[in-house]
């Protein structure tokens, strides 16, 4: 009998990796700290470097000076979200052994996580940082709101935001317009209303509104609600017959899972989800994970605790980064530390919206569609996370459905099947071409002298 034919190679090999968590006393400043302080949401909490001179009493003298004054020209310059970072997602830049402090900050400054988490000036695109199209609200979310905080984009979906701020501030928030404190750069919109009227009139717009089937709880982070307060929303939200499906958005799974391992918060989900399943409600968590650097023991222990208390679903809603994960290698190690490790779905990746200051992380609509091929095959299908353009006025678009392509220009055409309510009286809505805009360093020299032209 002959032997079988060898494996042929593959542009990717799947191996499958143990998740680790860092060790955090390779930090001075958490040399002494304990497991259980390690696993404790108020310590984590507490502990969260909100500037230089925390991020210096955590990293002593391994983070040398050049880093700083980057830093600090990012954001007296450029930064659309203040520094807010848990211990946990410091400690998962770079993780490797103890280096020197020049190596050391080589290291930091080129790992993924800390490019999106904690940029610096000399990350941005020099030339472009802003596309010229960028908008603080670049979804157009505010202009869709029908009560303060609840979007109506879509014919059956809502995206409903209980709180404008999170367990930590990534640097591409998409709502960077509302969520965080205000930088030199951006003066922060604010919510008006209580969290009680606000959340009274978000669920008596859904009472009176049966079409919507799907609500999102976000924010912010959901986990930035007091758990009994967002229990009480959520179990009054179950009582509405026509809401089939919730969907809890929080970061914090990944960048502070300690405060989803809490008991009361374990406890209180259990509840919610057997409520949930009494009622043929489908609830699921959403989470936000960029790179399988961030996925670890305690991620996936968070994720598969909400799993085992009947949470139907834990989705992973990622964005698509040059610089942090833009290659079908660190997509597809994203992908399996996700579904084979925790447990998390890969469900979308999004194209980094047009907001101000993003054009170093935003990558074309022709790279996301050679990615999406690129990942195709290796993964079951039900956990190939799709690639999608979140366009302007339209919505989630896969980035194949494109209606027209200007290679040159970086100018894509996209159309859409619904309406939302600022297009009520609009007979042509269905019949527009809603523009995106490729980043202008992605184009030839003839693109780019265009957009460098008058416009």
């Amino acid at each position: 009998m002959s032997p079988p034919p060898e494996a042929p190679s593959q542009p990717y090999t799947y191996v499958r990796r143990e998740l680790v968590e860092p060790d955090w006393r390779r930090f001075p400043g958490w040399r002494d700290v304990t497991g259980a302080q390690w696993r404790d949401a108020r310590w984590q909490r507490v502990h969260c470097v909100r500037n230089a001179r925390q991020l210096r009493a955590v990293t002593g003298p391994l983070l040398v000076e050049r880093f700083y004054r980057d830093l600090a020209d990012d954001q007296r310059r450029f930064a659309t979200m203040s520094p807010l970072i848990p211990p946990q997602l410091l400690n998962v830049m770079a993780p490797a052994a103890p280096l020197t402090p020049e190596e050391f900050t080589d290291a930091f400054l080129a790992d993924p996580v800390r490019r999106y988490m904690l940029p610096v000036a000399s990350d941005r695109d020099q030339l472009w940082p802003s596309h010229p199209h960028s908008r603080r609200d670049s979804l157009h979310e505010a202009e869709m709101w029908v009560v303060e905080g609840l979007t109506h984009r879509y014919p059956t979906k809502v995206l409903a935001e209980l709180v404008a701020t999170c367990p930590q501030y990534c640097g591409h928030c998409t709502r960077m317009d509302l969520v965080g404190r205000s930088t030199p750069q951006v003066d922060k919109h604010r919510l008006t209303l209580s969290p009680a009227d606000r959340q009274s009139q978000i669920l008596d717009y859904l009472t009176r509104t049966p079409g919507v089937r799907d609500v999102v709880v976000s924010g912010g982070d959901v986990a930035n609600v007091p758990w009994p307060q967002l229990e009480s929303f959520l179990m009054r939200l179950l009582d509405i017959d026509s809401v089939r499906d919730i969907r809890l958005a929080t970061k914090a799974l990944v960048g502070l899972p300690q405060h989803w391992l809490q008991p009361r918060v374990v406890e209180g989900l259990e509840r919610t989800a057997r409520t949930a399943a009494r009622r043929g409600v489908n609830l699921a968590i959403h989470t936000h994970v960029n790179h399988a650097q961030s996925v670890t023991p305690l991620v996936a222990e968070a994720a598969r605790t909400a799993l085992a208390v009947g949470v139907r679903d834990v989705r992973n809603q990622g964005v698509l980064m040059r610089g942090v994960n833009a290659t079908p290698d660190d997509l597809l190690d994203l992908s399996f530390a996700l579904q084979d490790e925790a447990g998390i779905l890969p469900y979308y990746l999004y194209l980094c919206d047009m907001i101000p200051h993003a054009e170093h992380w935003r990558v074309a609509v022709w790279e996301a569609q050679e990615l999406q091929h690129a990942i195709m095959g290796y993964l079951p299908g039900y956990a190939t996370p799709r690639i999608v353009c979140d366009v302007p006025y339209v919505g989630k678009r896969w980035v194949h459905q494109v209606t027209d392509y200007d290679r040159e220009l970086g100018i894509s055409y996209w159309t859409k099947n619904y309406r939302t309510h600022l297009e009520a009286d609009d007979p042509q809505a269905l019949e527009h071409r809603y523009p995106y805009y490729d980043p202008i360093a992605t184009l030839d020299t003839t693109g780019r002298k265009w957009w460098a032209g008058p416009q």
